[in-house]
C-alpha cells in the first residue's frame, strides 16, 4: 500500500482533505471511497462469513458539505458488490453503531461520514462491526484492499433502503431517560419544568432538542445553531473550542436556563454548563459523571486519559473509586477499560477530557447523546431533592493555572528525536528540587512539582499523529505554572529541532 493511501488513516478512523481549500488538496475522492466501500465490504465478509451479498450495512453523514457525495460514492461501491444498505441520511457516529444493535436494523456493519470537530472541508470515515469500533489494524487491513481495487466479480445488484435512523435512536434516548428517573409524579415528562438550551454547532445533534428533550417535558427556547450546515457559521462544533463554550454560556444566563448542552459534529462528545454559566467540561465533565457512575457502580475504575488533574484523581478516590491515568487517544482508553473488566477489574466508565465518554452498560460506545441522557437522569433526580447537577462535583479541586503548549519538531524522525527529549527530561528532573516523577504513568512523562513557588504537574508527551510534543501544566497556586517554565526553558533551549513559544 503506498503512502497516498497510508495518509488517509487517522488512527481509527480515515480522514482526508475531501474539498479544496486553503491551498489544500483534496485526497478523499468519490473514486476513493467508492474503492473503501469495497475494501470494507471485502474484509466484513471475510470478518462474517458472510457472502457480500448478504451482508447489511448502514451509512450516514454528519452536515459536512462533501457528505452527500461521499455517501453516494459508499454506496454505489458496497451495492456493486451486492450489499444491503440502510441509507440513514444524516446521522451521527453512536447512532450509526447502534444500527448493529437495534433489532429493526440488525446490520453487520456501518459506516458514518464525519471528520467530527475539524474544519469544513475535511471529511472522513468512522467503520463499525457489531464488535464496535474499527481498530487501527483493521483500518489498515481495508485500505490494503481498497488500494488493490475491485475484482469486478460482485453481484452488482445489491439493495438501497431509507431509514430514519435519527427517531430510531431519539426513542431509544427517551426511553433510556424515563426508565432511568422513574418518575412517580410524571413519567412520561420527567423533565416538565426543566428549561434546557442545546448548541448544536450546525452539526448533526440539533435532533436533541425536539426529538429527545420535548417529549421529555422540557423547554427549548433559546437553543441555538440546531439546523445542519456545513459551513458551519457560527462557531467550530467542538465543546473544546473556547467560541463555541462562551456561545452555549451565554446562551444559558441568557435564557436563565437550568442546564446548557453542546454537541461536537458527529455528537460522540458533549459538555454542558450549569445554571450559573459554569463551564462543566474536560476534568470537571469527568468528575460529573465519575460521580453518577460510582454511586452506581461504586469501587469501579475510572479510565481517563493522561492530561487529567490531580485534583480529579483525589475527587475519584475519595468517592470511592480508582482513578486510572492512561494513554491520550479514546479509543485506547476504551480499550484500557475493557481490558480491566477482563482481568476482573470492574471498569464502568472510559473517559477522555476531549469529551469521549463510553460507559460498559451503553457497549462502550464514545456516545455523547447517551452522556447527556446520563446526566438528565442524575439532573431530574437532584430536582425533586432541591439540588441541582453542579452539587455533585462542589468538592472537585480545581487548579489555579492550567496551560497547555504544543512544540513542534522539526526533523522528518519526529519520532525518535521526541522519544530522546522525552527520556532526558526524566533525568533531568532528577536534578531539580522538589521534582519527582509520578509512578504509574502510561504516556510520556508526568513530573511532580512540590515546592512551594510551583505545587503542581506537568506531562511531556508525543503527539499520536503530528511531529509535535505536548507539554501540560497545571498548579494549583498563582505563577507556579511561570515558576516551572523558567526552570524548563533551559532544558528545551538544548535540543536544537524543538519550535516553540510560552509567552
Amino acid at each position: 500500500m503506498d503512502e497516498m493511501w497510508k495518509k488517509l488513516q487517522n488512527g481509527t478512523d480515515i480522514r482526508g482533505i475531501a474539498i479544496s481549500a486553503e491551498g489544500k488538496a483534496v485526497n478523499l475522492t468519490e473514486d476513493k471511497v467508492r474503492a473503501i466501500a469495497y475494501g470494507f465490504i471485502t474484509w466484513l465478509s471475510a470478518k462474517t462469513k458472510k457472502n457480500t451479498g448478504d451482508c447489511k450495512v448502514a451509512i450516514g453523514m454528519d452536515s459536512r458539505l462533501s457528505g452527500p457525495a461521499l455517501k453516494a460514492a459508499l454506496i454505489e461501491g458496497l451495492t456493486g458488490e451486492g450489499c444491503q444498505v440502510y441509507d440513514c441520511q444524516l446521522g451521527t457516529t453512536p447512532g450509526m453503531f447502534m444500527t448493529t444493535v437495534l433489532d429493526e436494523y440488525s446490520c453487520d456493519g456501518a459506516i458514518m461520514v464525519t471528520a467530527s470537530h475539524l474544519p469544513f472541508y475535511y471529511n472522513g470515515l468512522k467503520l463499525f462491526t457489531k464488535a464496535g469500533g474499527c481498530e487501527k489494524e483493521d483500518i489498515q487491513a481495508l485500505l490494503e484492499l481498497a488500494a488493490q481495487g475491485s475484482t469486478g466479480t460482485g453481484s452488482g445488484k445489491g439493495t438501497v433502503q431509507a431509514a430514519n435512523l435519527i427517531d430510531s435512536y431519539a426513542k431509544v434516548l427517551v426511553d433510556t431517560i424515563r426508565q432511568g428517573v422513574n418518575s412517580k409524579v410524571n413519567y412520561e415528562r420527567p423533565l416538565q419544568g426543566c428549561k434546557i438550551v442545546v448548541d448544536a454547532g450546525n452539526g448533526a445533534g440539533g435532533f436533541f432538542a425536539g426529538k429527545v428533550l420535548q417529549p421529555l417535558g422540557a423547554d427549548t427556547t433559546g437553543s441555538q445553531f440546531l439546523e445542519p450546515d456545513g459551513h458551519f457559521p457560527n462557531h467550530a462544533p467542538n465543546p473544546e473550542n473556547p467560541a463555541a463554550m462562551e456561545a452555549i454560556k451565554t446562551a444559558v444566563l441568557r435564557n436563565k436556563a437550568d442546564l446548557g448542552i453542546i454537541f461536537d459534529t458527529d455528537v460522540d462528545r458533549a459538555a454542558v454548563v450549569s445554571s450559573d454559566g459554569a463551564e462543566i467540561n474536560r476534568n470537571a465533565l469527568i468528575a460529573l459523571l465519575a460521580a453518577i457512575v460510582l454511586k452506581e457502580h461504586p469501587q469501579s475504575y475510572i479510565v481517563t486519559d493522561s492530561i487529567t488533574s490531580t485534583g480529579l484523581g483525589e475527587f475519584i478516590g475519595q468517592l470511592g473509586g480508582v482513578h486510572h491515568r492512561f494513554k491520550r487517544g479514546y479509543k485506547n482508553v476504551i480499550n484500557e477499560a475493557k481490558r480491566l473488566n477482563q482481568e476482573g477489574k470492574e471498569s464502568h466508565l472510559a473517559i477522555e477530557t476531549s469529551g469521549h465518554a463510553a460507559l460498559k452498560e451503553n457497549y462502550f460506545l464514545d456516545d455523547g447523546a447517551y452522556l447527556i441522557a446520563k446526566i438528565l437522569i442524575t439532573m431530574a433526580t437532584l430536582r425533586e431533592q432541591g439540588l441541582e447537577i453542579q452539587s455533585l462535583i462542589k468538592d472537585l479541586k480545581v487548579p489555579s493555572e492550567s496551560v497547555d503548549f504544543r512544540l513542534g519538531i522539526t526533523v522528518d524522525a519526529f519520532k525518535e528525536y521526541g522519544t530522546e527529549v522525552i527520556q532526558t527530561i526524566e533525568e533531568y528532573a532528577k536534578t531539580m528540587e522538589g521534582w519527582s516523577l509520578v509512578p504509574n504513568n502510561y504516556e510520556g512523562v508526568r513530573i511532580a512539582d512540590s515546592t512551594p513557588a510551583g505545587q503542581g504537574w506537568f506531562l511531556l508527551r508525543l503527539s499520536l499523529h503530528e511531529p509535535v510534543l505536548a507539554l501540560n501544566i497545571e498548579s494549583d497556586v498563582p505563577g507556579g505554572v511561570a515558576v516551572m517554565l523558567n526552570k524548563l526553558t533551559p532544558f528545551f533551549k538544548k535540543f536544537e529541532k524543538l519550535v516553540y513559544s510560552f509567552h
